[in-house]
């Protein structure tokens, strides 16, 4: 079995409680086939939640001062949604040290929301473990340097806009968002919206939010309409 303590030396941290770190990486399934003392990482994946959007919030805020809340909140969401993260849990192999059911760990490495929760919950852990200042460092460090492409891929930052802007210009109608599914703690839950233009589903998306799945799906129903060029 992988050693976290791998983990820790690729990402430059030593937490001084190993539990903590343990915690982080245990999936709600994996107590079903194992007794597990320390219990799973969704009260983690919580404050991880918030701690993110804290330090990105910040680190927007301070970085384009120019720009206003309408401008940043999209590019909050982009960044802390949980394709972004994911994508960022993918590359740091954080799936290498997941505890999870043997069905689940079948397909861990596509699985969007685990990956996701994962990432957030190491983040709780880490701010219980060293503070803020060691979660601004690792945020700073792996997850903000998405930010360059994702402000280069205007359609991404600002999908549902986007959209609306061409549905309205093309089909004289306002994309409607509906969600179609939802699971997950109550604290966690992942969302499913489907969008619709004239009552004909176009496309869907999920996400962490209403508002992250919203964004997902205006992004996929632009590329059904591939419209993502703006000429």
């Amino acid at each position: 079995m992988v050693q976290l303590s791998e983990l820790e030396k690729k990402l430059g941290v030593a937490f001084k409680n190993p539990d903590l770190l343990q915690q982080a990486f245990i999936h709600r399934s994996y107590l079903n086939e194992h007794s597990f003392a320390l219990g799973h990482n969704e009260k983690l994946e919580f404050l991880g939640d918030a701690v993110l959007e804290l330090v990105v919030t910040d680190y927007l805020y301070k970085k384009f001062t120019d720009k206003s809340e309408g401008e940043l909140t999209p590019l909050r969401s982009a960044l802390v949604k949980g394709d972004t993260i994911s994508i960022v849990a993918s590359e740091l192999e954080f799936h290498k040290y997941l505890k999870l059911s043997k069905g689940e760990a079948k397909t861990v490495n596509n699985q969007t929301a685990i990956l996701a929760n994962t990432f957030e919950a190491f983040v709780g852990a880490l701010y219980l473990d060293a503070g803020m200042e060691a979660c601004d460092k690792f945020i700073h460090q792996f997850l903000l340097p998405k930010l360059e492409t994702i402000i280069k891929d205007q359609t991404h930052i600002d999908a549902k806009s986007y959209f609306q802007e061409l549905a309205q210009e093309k089909e004289n109608v306002t994309p409607a968002y509906q969600v179609v599914n939802e699971w997950g703690p109550d604290h966690s839950k992942t969302f499913e919206v489907a969008v619709c233009l004239n009552e004909k589903e176009i496309a869907r998306g999920t996400g962490n939010s209403k508002q992250a799945a919203e964004l997902d799906a205006a992004s996929s129903a632009l590329k059904v309409f591939d419209l993502t060029d703006r000429g």
